[in-house]
Formats: structure tokens, sequence, C-alpha cells
């Protein structure tokens, strides 16, 4: 178990710190220098709470290298032979040799069963983290989504009032893309996934219930999904 890092995730191979999508990251060249030529994966992060701001940084074209003091390289995986358990042991080696203050090593601990794995989680989010990744002790290594490795994460529930629609584009032509919502204290937002087709036509008006993960800084939630729309009485 480890801490499920709310950064951007970035992939290094002692030259370069790359996106999943294949793009350089526009990381400074004494960010970079640190990093060991052992390829690693991992989450480029600022702290809990502060991936608005983490990924303005991460993300743009041009260096900013005052920005980048604050980003530290959280390296949860490390390509190559031997079970998930013996890799741990090999990055933690090999990021003791490299001694940067800026590259650490994930945190990894075994849980012994449900009751535990619970307490952590509720530590980790009650400190502000945004959850927790599991992964299969005797697992090689493995690129995509796998069972070998899972996400554990609260989800919050909420209701609001549908005041609108956007239009869908793609596949969605036609059709209702999105619901545009809004809650008691007066945030609107979008919400565009979790909608079967029929639930794609919900009447202005109506009360729905839609989940999300957390709020952004201006209060708005994160990744906000649709749960189902209320009968009228």
């Amino acid at each position: 178990m480890s801490e499920k890092y709310d950064g951007v995730r970035a992939l290094g191979d002692g030259r370069v710190l790359r996106h999943r999508s294949g793009r350089a990251v526009a990381a400074p060249a004494s960010f970079l220098g640190a990093l060991s030529a052992q390829a690693l994966d991992g989450e480029l992060w600022a702290g809990r709470g502060r991936f608005d701001e983490l990924s303005a940084i991460v993300c743009r074209a041009e260096r900013r290298v005052g920005e980048w003091a604050q980003v530290r390289y959280m390296v949860f995986e490390m390509p190559g032979a031997g079970s998930f358990a013996e890799r741990v042991d090999r990055r933690a080696a090999l990021l003791r040799r490299l001694g940067a203050a800026r590259v650490e090593l994930a945190s990894q601990r075994r849980v012994a069963d449900r009751a535990e794995l619970a307490r952590a989680l509720d530590d980790v989010v009650g400190a502000g983290g945004e959850g927790l990744m599991l992964h299969l002790a005797s697992a090689p290594y493995l690129t995509g989504r796998s069972a070998a490795l899972l996400r554990l994460k609260p989800h919050h529930a909420a209701e609001a009032v549908v005041v609108g629609d956007q239009l869908g584009l793609g596949k969605l032509a036609g059709q209702v893309g999105a619901l545009e919502l809004e809650s008691p204290g007066g945030r609107r937002f979008f919400v565009g996934s979790g909608m079967s087709e029929g639930e794609r036509r919900v009447p202005i008006g109506s009360l729905v219930t839609y989940r999300y993960r957390d709020l952004t800084p201006g209060g708005v939630p994160r990744f906000a999904t649709y749960v189902r729309r209320h009968e009228p009485l």
C-alpha cells in the first residue's frame, strides 16, 4: 500500500521526464540532473491539496526554475524483473545512492486486513490526501491498467438542480453531452459522465445526485459524475 499522490504522472530515463502521452516535461536542467540513469516511474507532486498549482507548473511549455523548487518526484515503480516487493527494495537502494532531495521513494507498507486498510485510508484522507494505491506484492512489472494495482479513494455525494445542458460531440453528437448543475450554494458546473442515453434527457429543474472526488480551491466539485435523478414527489 502507498499513498495516491494527487500529482502529474511522469516517466524518467535519466535525461528527460515524459508525460504518459510521450510529450517531454519542461523541467529545469537542475531537476533533471538529479534523476537516475535507470528508468523510473512516478508522480510529480507539490504536496497534498495542491494539484491545480502543481499542474500549472509542470504543464507549462517554458521552464520556470523558481516554481520547480517546490516540486518533488515521488517514485513508485521501476521497470525491471522480479516481483513488486523486490523492486521496492531495489528502488530504495537506488534512491539512497542518488541522495537527491527532490527525488523520493513513495513509501510502501504491507497491510494485514481490511480493518487496517480502512484505518490507513481514513488517516491519509483526514490529512488531506487523495487515497491509496494497493499493489500486489508478487506482481511482475506491468504497464496499463491491471488487477495487480488498484486505487482506493473515498467519494463524496451531493445534490444539485439541473439548470441547463450542453450539446455533445463525437459519438454524442445530437445528444446532450453534459448537464449543467447548480449546487445549493449557487456554484454552477457540468457533469457529463455516468449517464445512460436516457438519463441525458433529464428535464431542466430536476434534482439529481452526483458523486465527486473533492473540491477545487474555488469550491467546484472535481471529477463529478452523475448518479441518479430524484423522481418528483
